[in-house]
């Protein structure tokens, strides 16, 4: 068959079915058109904070999977096939995915499942996972998407959130943060809390409520642990405030003239060869 015999075969089928071309584009349109619109509304209630972020993404996803499959059985259905064609169809593709699927991915979609009915974390919260700071972006099935402080996209399978553990710092709850220094037992306490007050007092994103407060949570061998405790609310800042801290503390120390090198009885081991 030549080119032109092709086109004029194809011709002639859209000629024949140009009804059907027209009802399955304008479903098309009447699909594409209601799902802008709900999916403004979701985007409206969500800026109102009648949603959650993690509400909203979920509805999001479902509104656009029905209205796909909706509107691909509209489109099918002109064409003569009917949904009982359509149910046996994805049957059978379904069943053969299941059959050829790997174990992991099997296992990775249920534990999908389990993440998104159990919510350990919900979409826009920023978590502790694998040794650094993630904010969640979207819940897959198969993979959980998130973007680390260094703005690199991860897609982590949910097979290994199950596993490992997470800490989650939420998007605007409040949590207390520490910091700890070892000075030696020679100096007096209330002028290592006056300076380790200061320091917090000096930081900015550290609340004034609830207080800073220390603690001394142990004695070592030759030095004090003095444990700082601070509070902030601005989780998505935690590791530059974090920073800031540990930077006041240094420099509130060398004003109290605090020696807070550790070990400290290295030091002195050095001082007494020299």
């Amino acid at each position: 068959m030549t080119p032109l015999d092709y086109v004029d075969i194809l011709g002639g089928w859209v000629l024949s079915n140009i009804a059907s071309l027209v009802y399955s584009l304008i479903a098309v349109v009447i699909g594409y058109v209601f799902y802008k619109i709900f999916s403004r509304q979701i985007a409206r209630l969500r800026s109102e904070k009648k949603l959650d972020q993690h509400l909203a993404y979920t509805l999001n996803r479902i509104g656009k999977w029905i209205v796909g499959l909706t509107v691909f059985s509209a489109v099918l259905g002109q064409f003569g096939v009917t949904l009982g064609m359509i149910s046996g169809l994805l049957t059978v593709i379904g069943g053969t995915i299941i059959g050829f699927a790997a174990i992991n991915t099997i296992g990775n979609a249920l534990a999908g499942l389990i993440v998104m009915s159990s919510r350990p974390f919900k979409v826009g919260d920023r978590i502790f996972f694998n040794g650094q700071f993630a904010d969640v972006i979207a819940v897959e099935l198969i993979y959980t998407k998130m973007v680390t402080l260094d703005n690199v996209l991860v897609s982590v399978p949910n097979q290994e959130l199950l596993k490992g553990q997470i800490d989650n710092f939420g998007s605007d709850r409040t949590i207390r943060r520490q910091i700890k220094i070892t000075p030696g037992f020679e100096y007096d306490i209330k002028e290592v809390e006056a300076a380790l007050l200061e320091a917090a007092d000096r930081s900015p994103g550290i609340l004034k409520e609830p207080k800073p407060y220390v603690w001394v949570t142990r004695f070592q061998d030759y030095a004090v642990e003095y444990t700082l405790y601070a509070f902030i609310s601005d989780t998505r800042g935690l590791p530059k405030i974090e920073a800031e801290l540990r930077r006041t503390v240094l420099d509130s120390c060398k004003v109290h003239k605090i020696d807070i090198s550790t070990p400290l009885l290295v030091k002195r081991i050095q001082e007494a060869a020299g």
